[in-house]
């Protein structure tokens, strides 16, 4: 488990030293082994006088290895745990080499390893060291060519990047399969996958009339849950065609699911590799947003084959150039598909309460990295979903004709090669003749921007004035001073009847505009009266908005904006500003009365049938603890969760009759689909469920277990079960032990099972979690699992994680060490989820900082997770 915990800087960047022409790889699966053959054409870079070579390779048994023919001794090589080092090399050379792996011991899950019965491998970003060596970084590209050969008993199916060249019979019992990928890959891209399973077929005719090859494989017991994901992959393909104008490039389309991966899915050219969790999918064992991020999930890999595949990255600080870039595509995707408004929202809501907390934390860094020690611990929130906010600010400066500029001319230049998210940027300002220079400090500025803004109405001049300034962030932690940044503002006006106001001659009703000094004035004339301002419309940029806006503005933006976004946010506003002010006055033993005007506001967004369901579904939906404490100091977590009880108490007394009313309202006798309108008119009646449940009223215990026995698909069946459960209502027990023995043998179906107990808000809850990683179910070596459980309870049980007495970090600790001898990239990311300790009060803040000690202070620790806890203490002693 000892790793070099080395510092890697992206300012230290060299092209390598040598290019690779070809790869021929060859695969000999054995049950406890594999040899794998190397031949591999090497051409020096003449910008580089220097003949060393290094390659990496790590857990490797080297048997063989040659130059041009000639055997070089095993006892001559330089070898080190990180690789092997060549020197006096000439100009172009072919490397032959042997190697054996073990992958049934790969408990890291990178490389080549097991999944059940079956081997497959995950290459990024350093995993393909774990099977040959090869100079494993992404500005190296090369067409493979790979041949498997096993036992065709147990392994009939035998699958690689690229087109299927050739296949045919061994002898004793043993088959070969040729694979041919004529794209020029980094190793990262490379896949292969040798098991028994069953799959689906389909095809897709192109848009230049190429017939496609489409499966979907998996073990034969979850060949019935494949056939949304096979038709999510066609509404991505066609989908891609019509938006970009991308074309798909090979002659198949593979996907191959596992119940172990460490990731959500991998992009592999033409064979991607999936974690079980994002491809199966069935009425009666997925809800709406399992489907929903189905469908995007299985989106956002095939987006990559042209962001991310066939341009990449130049290093591993570039991450968010592909993933960023694709994100964005894979939300518009989704928005197309389903509801625009909901999905900005939920996106958002999701950017604020975890991406902004990672900013603020010990490991905030910029879009695009300075340093790390293990890069794996940098796919993080902010270089996907702030990394897409990038993205997005360039739509939303360029519009979309001229992003779509950019996007052609970021192709034309960059097909085929690695470059950077300057790349990126040159292109779309080349494309629009437009000066993004200050809009690069996006990439490098680690933080979230605070934007304050103030307004004056001249009523004598009918003029009315808003002035922004911008600040850096309370946690900036730069190496230079902060500079203001590009900031697109989207905003409208309205008047007093919720009209809203045209801002230009061309009679807009909405501007952006783009602030780029640290003090910034815009004036709007021929205004007719105090208008009420709706700032960041559709949250044009990631930043912290703070306006001086009353209650009553607050109430009216919430009735009357027409921003989808805004109009959301408004309403989340209200109810934060209670459930705070409810908070301070449990702290200082005093009441607080909630005013008359927001529970008037609350019944006209619950009852207003002109709005999406899923919108006001939203909009009725309390902020969640970790979206409150993100904004706070000192939390004490138990007191912040009664303030919010407090409210949904007032709620269900002031508003229960029409709750009831639109809960029995959204009921319906259609067929289950997954479309816009049925996802938000279940979303919205059990979002009504969870507030009457909420009351303890035994009625409404009633009403949800008769939800549970009559649903007719996994969104209704889960959500009264959960409700149950976390309320602890009589005959939840039995429910579970149903569930159980219902779906024991069903990994994504007992992962839900062990998710609902690990949250449930009671004083036992560790007791039961302990027990629940007893149950055969359960493994530390499975990812899903110990999400399920360990971040299931960490992340979103926070009143009981949080205990007083610090039991749940000293808990959470000990699983991390366990977990860092099996696979360090799940130890990093359960590791970091103290990584807020600065938010909370004194006593919890040392009880979490005393466990990090802990887990710093272990012998051997991964440099995964050395990172994350070394970075937390320096920042505690800064």
């Amino acid at each position: 488990m000892t790793q070099t915990k080395k510092e890697i800087f992206r300012a230290d960047y060299q092209p390598p030293n040598y290019w690779v022409r070809w790869v021929d790889l060859a695969f000999l699966v054995e049950q406890d082994h594999t040899l794998v053959s190397a031949r591999i054409l090497f051409k020096r870079n003449r910008a580089i006088m220097d003949n060393t070579l290094f390659l990496d390779g790590q857990h490797l048994s080297l048997q063989r290895l040659s130059i041009d023919g000639d055997e070089v001794a095993v006892d001559d090589l330089y070898l080190t745990d990180r690789g092997l080092l060549l020197h006096d090399l000439p100009d172009q050379f072919e490397l032959r080499s042997e190697v054996k792996i073990y992958p049934a011991e790969n408990t890291a899950l990178e490389g080549l390893y097991q999944s059940g019965e079956f081997f497959l491998t995950q290459c990024e970003a350093e995993g393909f060291r774990r099977i040959t060596y090869y100079p494993d970084r992404p500005d190296v590209l090369a067409p493979f060519t790979v041949t498997i050969v096993a036992d065709k008993t147990r392994y009939p199916v035998l699958l690689s990047n690229g087109n299927r060249l050739a296949a045919g019979d061994l002898s004793h019992n043993r088959h070969y399969c040729k694979w041919v990928d004529p794209h020029p890959k980094p190793s990262y891209l490379f896949a292969m996958v040798a098991g028994d399973l069953a799959y689906i077929e389909d095809q897709f005719t192109t848009a230049n009339n190429k017939q496609i090859q489409l499966r979907i494989f998996t073990e034969q017991r979850n060949i019935d849950a494949c056939d949304y994901a096979m038709q999510s992959l066609k509404n991505a393909m066609r989908w891609d065609e019509e938006r970009f104008n991308l074309v798909y490039d090979l002659d198949e389309y593979n996907i191959v699911v596992t119940d172990d991966f460490n990731m959500g899915a991998m992009e592999n050219k033409g064979l991607n590799i999936f974690n079980s969790k994002y491809v199966l999918a069935k009425q009666n064992t997925a809800t709406d947003q399992d489907f929903i991020h189905v469908e995007a999930v299985i989106g956002h890999e095939y987006f990559h084959n042209w962001t991310g595949n066939r341009i990449t990255c130049r290093d591993w600080f570039q991450l968010s150039l592909k993933e960023g870039l694709t994100v964005f595509r894979d939300q518009e995707f989704t928005s197309d598909q389903q509801s625009r408004a909901v999905k900005r929202i939920e996106d958002v809501r999701h950017l604020r309460s975890a991406q902004f907390a990672e900013d603020a934390s010990p490991m905030s860094h910029p879009v695009r990295p300075d340093s790390y020690i293990e890069i794996n611990n940098f796919y993080t929130l902010t270089v996907y979903e702030k990394g897409a906010e990038v993205v997005r600010m360039y739509h939303t400066l360029l519009g979309e004709t001229g992003f779509q500029k950019g996007m052609d001319l970021y192709f034309k230049r960059h097909d085929g090669t690695a470059v950077s998210c300057d790349d990126f940027r040159h292109a779309m300002a080349d494309a629009n003749q437009m000066d993004l220079t200050q809009f690069g400090l996006w990439y490098s500025q680690n933080g979230t921007p605070v934007v304050t803004a103030e307004s004056e109405y001249d009523a004598d001049e009918a003029c009315y004035r808003l002035r922004f300034e911008q600040h850096p962030p309370d946690s900036y932690r730069g190496k230079t001073a902060w500079q203001p940044m590009h900031i697109p503002i989207k905003l409208a006006l309205y008047d007093d009847t919720g009209r809203p106001l045209k801002l230009n001659r061309q009679s807009d009703t909405h501007i952006v505009f783009e602030l780029t000094q640290k003090q910034q004035s815009l004036e709007i004339e021929n205004v007719s009266g105090r208008p009420t301002p709706s700032l960041l419309q559709g949250f044009s940029a990631p930043v912290r908005l703070k306006q001086k806006l009353t209650f009553e503005d607050w109430a009216f933006l919430a009735q009357h904006d027409q921003d989808a976004f805004n109009r959301w946010d408004a309403a989340q506003q209200l109810q934060q500003n209670i459930i705070l002010a409810k908070y301070r006055a449990l702290q200082d033993n005093e009441t607080h009365k909630t005013p008359k005007l927001f529970f008037d506001s609350f019944r006209q967004l619950l009852l207003n049938e002109k709005l999406d369901k899923g919108l006001v579904a939203l909009a009725i939906t309390l902020p969640t603890l970790q979206s409150l404490i993100v904004n706070m100091d000192a939390v004490d977590v138990a007191v912040l969760h009664r303030a919010k009880e407090q409210l949904v108490d007032e709620i269900n007394q002031h508003l229960q009759v029409e709750i009831l009313s639109v809960y029995h309202q959204n009921h319906t006798d259609e067929p289950y689909q997954v479309s816009a309108r049925q996802v938000a008119q279940r979303s919205l009646k059990n979002r009504c469920l969870w507030y009457l449940v909420q009351s303890g009223n035994k009625e409404f215990y009633h009403l949800c277990h008769q939800q549970h026995k009559n649903a007719d698909n996994y969104t209704d069946t889960i959500t009264a079960l959960t409700l149950l459960a976390h309320r602890q209502a009589p005959g939840y027990e039995d429910l579970l032990a149903d569930y159980y023995n219902q779906w024991q043998e069903h990994p994504l179906m007992i992962n839900k099972w062990l998710s609902i107990q690990a949250t449930i808000p009671a004083e036992d809850t560790l007791d039961r979690v302990r027990q629940l990683m007893e149950l055969p179910v359960f493994s530390l070596k499975n990812p899903n699992a110990v999400r399920a459980v360990l971040g299931a309870f960490c992340a979103g049980n926070l009143t009981r994680f949080h205990a007083p007495d610090g039991c749940g970090y000293a808990f959470l600790a000990d699983q991390v060490l366990a977990l860092d001898t099996i696979n360090p990239q799940i130890a990093a990311r359960m590791v970091s989820l103290l990584n807020d300790f600065r938010q909370f009060h004194p006593d919890l803040r040392h009880q979490m900082l005393s466990q990090i000690k802990r887990i710093h202070a272990a012998d051997k620790l991964s440099a995964n997770v050395f990172e994350i806890v070394d970075r937390a203490l320096q920042s505690s002693e800064s």
